[in-house]
């Protein structure tokens, strides 16, 4: 790792970093001032990553230096080796090899990931990324090599089924890739191959929410530990990962809120999903008393609301593959992702004629766009598209017309 240090005799700063396997120090003229060190270390910062990706060039940041001549001559003398064993008629590239950049690009993106996108990108990176273009420089992968890779990805199977990847699966792993060669074309200056690469269109997934009927029939025959759960679920609009986050300094009986602030991923503790997704969703009469029942179970042993009998809380996966997922079979109901509990509790809230923007803040939405356009057609009354509410306004406006004149007409005889 490079730094910036100061010379011992003059107090000057001067750059001090490994290239090529050697250690460099080059001088400045400039005095140890917090502002020259700042500004100084962030040349250093483009340096190491110009050498780790493998685009450094010695003369651009010290022109006047004595390593120019030796670093230049090994260069030649590199290139002319690797020259040697490329076909003819074949274009050499000093660009990085796609392994390489790609992973000077992972160091650089991780830290505004969230860890779950880590480890799936990491995953499609060394499984399928790598593996297929590791060894060719970034500016020679061309679109056809692009698309030859998303046609192969068409034709693989999920994994666990014999149904074929599907195309939101294929975009996903796509991503990272357009990414990576998108960040490369910028810094090396060459065109991107994803210029005109669309992602594919896939089919839009449709809502399937519980009737209120249905989420009667759940509640009533649901294991005794679990109906505050679904209570909480059905009638709050939490996701999944904010209601098994949920922490009993987060939930205020006084004034009857649960403050959603946080979230479980991975059985880790993260921020929530975005800023709009941190809100103070206000607890109806059931979902008050639900509540109130499981803190008699579980706040003497757990700061989590709902916890496993270690005092952790719940694994998602496990209490939908013993709990959830039975229970549906027994009832006779058609399988539902434990999710559809959030679009459930949006299309009762509409239903019961309650204002959208107050909905759209117990969902955690900036607007009310998505409300309508997702969960309206759930709700008779917003959706009537046979024209009789119109027909009413008319015959109501009729109505009002003859009475007009009908006491007109009374009064001129």
């Amino acid at each position: 790792m490079g730094s910036i240090r100061k010379r011992a005799d003059n107090g000057f700063l001067f750059f001090d970093f490994r290239f090529a396997g050697q250690r460099c120090r080059e001088q400045t003229a400039l005095s140890d001032t917090p502002a020259n060190r700042k500004n100084l270390s962030k040349i250093m910062q483009r340096i190491e990553v110009e050498i780790s990706s493998g685009a450094f060039e010695y003369e651009r940041y010290f022109p006047t230096s004595r390593n120019v001549a030796k670093y230049k001559a090994e260069k030649s003398e590199g290139q002319g080796r690797a020259t040697a064993d490329v076909p003819q008629g074949a274009q050499l590239s000093t660009l990085p090899l796609f392994k390489d950049f790609a992973e000077t690009w992972f160091a650089e993106k991780e830290v505004e990931w969230r860890r779950t996108h880590r480890i799936s990108t990491r995953a499609d990176l060394d499984r399928l990324l790598k593996p297929q273009f590791g060894e060719k420089a970034v500016d020679q992968i061309t679109k056809a090599d692009v698309l030859t890779f998303r046609a192969t990805l068409a034709k693989v199977n999920a994994r666990g089924k014999t149904t074929p990847l599907s195309p939101r699966r294929i975009n996903k792993i796509m991503g990272p890739l357009r990414q990576i060669l998108c960040e490369a074309a910028d810094r090396f200056d060459f065109r991107t191959p994803f210029n005109g690469v669309k992602s594919l269109k896939f089919r839009k997934v449709d809502i399937m929410p519980f009737t209120l009927e249905e989420v009667k029939l759940i509640l009533n025959s649901v294991r005794a530990d679990f109906k505050d759960y679904y209570t909480v679920r059905f009638f709050t609009g939490m996701r999944t990962g904010e209601v098994d986050g949920l922490k009993w300094k987060f939930v205020d009986f006084d004034r009857r809120l649960i403050l959603v602030r946080q979230t479980i991923v991975c059985g880790e503790e993260e921020y929530t999903k975005n800023d709009g997704s941190q809100r103070d969703i206000k607890m109806s009469q059931a979902v008050y008393e639900a509540l109130r029942s499981q803190e008699k179970s579980t706040r003497h042993m757990s700061g989590f609301v709902f916890c496993n009998a270690l005092g952790n809380p719940l694994d998602h996966k496990n209490v939908t593959n013993r709990v959830w997922a039975p229970l549906l079979r027994y009832l006779g109901l058609e399988y539902r992702r434990p999710y559809q509990c959030r679009h459930t509790a949006a299309t009762l809230w509409l239903a019961a004629g309650e204002n959208p923007e107050w909905i759209a803040r117990q969902m955690g939405h900036t607007t009310t766009e998505m409300l309508f356009r997702v969960y309206s057609r759930y709700v008779p009354n917003l959706t009537r598209q046979d024209g009789s509410a119109f027909d009413r306004l008319l015959l109501q406006a009729g109505a009002a017309t003859a009475a007009v004149g009908g006491s007109d007409l009374a009064i001129n005889r």
